[in-house]
């Protein structure tokens, strides 16, 4: 794919996505006691959320360096999502844009539906990764899940609470791989706002050659619906510096819009 096609795909995401939000008010949220959608993801790494059948989602990913994402997910079944993305690093300023080699893929599948007493658990598999991808050793700066399993439970408390547990074995392993693991919750304040924390414990990255420093991922966010279906998401990442090579507090952030077929 040239750099001229790469372009006009990049920007007819997020064509659809401007259309998507101005063409129909939608009642759908993701964040605050008012969300009807279960969030998909803490930062990087998966939830077990997944989108009701006819329900999508359309986001835009503004990262360090210029870099920007889009993605689209679809609940193509009521236990099944699937999504793709693709951006490139660089795309805002000056320079050519680091274009990622390959789109990212996303399939996730609801095993089990949260219960009383116990999480919902999903399986799938993400190509996805977050921030820039470094050619030399084949990988995005916060690797991609890969395949992952994840369990996410709910509790009433002062609104609500999430709290997610999870696996994941990257495929992104020429510096370091092997099975991974992660925490995290999420909080609800009020009807529009939910902060989340995440954990990631970076055992597949923390090798002498690897990005990692050996001391995990430490991830913190807030997300605000701003209505019609739209929500925008700060996130601070890596707080606890624990790459070797790259400025400790990496800034993002994310737009959604989600509505229904």
């Amino acid at each position: 794919m040239t750099a001229v096609k790469r372009t006009l795909f990049f920007l007819s995401i997020f064509i659809s996505f401007i259309q998507s939000v101005f063409a129909q008010a939608s009642n759908e949220a993701t964040s605050g006691t008012k969300a009807t959608i279960e969030p998909r993801y803490l930062y990087n790494l998966p939830t077990a959320g997944v989108l009701r059948r006819g329900a999508y989602a359309v986001e835009g990913w503004f990262f360090a360096g210029g870099g920007a994402m889009s993605t689209v997910s679809v609940g193509l079944a009521e236990r099944f999502t699937f999504g793709i993305s693709y951006g490139a690093g660089n795309l805002i300023g000056s320079g050519n844009p680091n274009w990622n080699p390959l789109p990212g893929v996303m399939a996730r599948y609801r095993l089990i539906d949260e219960e009383l007493q116990a999480p919902a658990v999903t399986i799938g598999f993400e190509s996805q990764g977050r921030g820039n991808f470094i050619s030399g050793i084949d990988r995005y700066e916060r690797k991609s899940p890969g395949f992952f399993v994840a369990a996410t439970k709910n509790f009433e408390f002062l609104g609500f609470l999430s709290l997610t547990g999870g696996m994941n074995y990257s495929l992104e392993r020429k510096d370091d791989g092997g099975l991974n693991f992660y925490i995290g919750a999420e909080k609800t304040i009020g009807r529009e706002v939910s902060v989340y924390a995440q954990y990631d414990f970076g055992l597949n990255d923390n090798k002498p050659q690897a990005l990692g420093d050996g001391n995990g991922f430490l991830d913190i966010g807030v997300r605000v619906s701003l209505g019609v279906g739209l929500m925008i998401e700060l996130n601070l990442t890596n707080i606890n510096d624990n790459f070797k090579n790259i400025p400790a507090v990496s800034r993002s952030v994310r737009l959604e819009y989600v509505g229904a077929f």
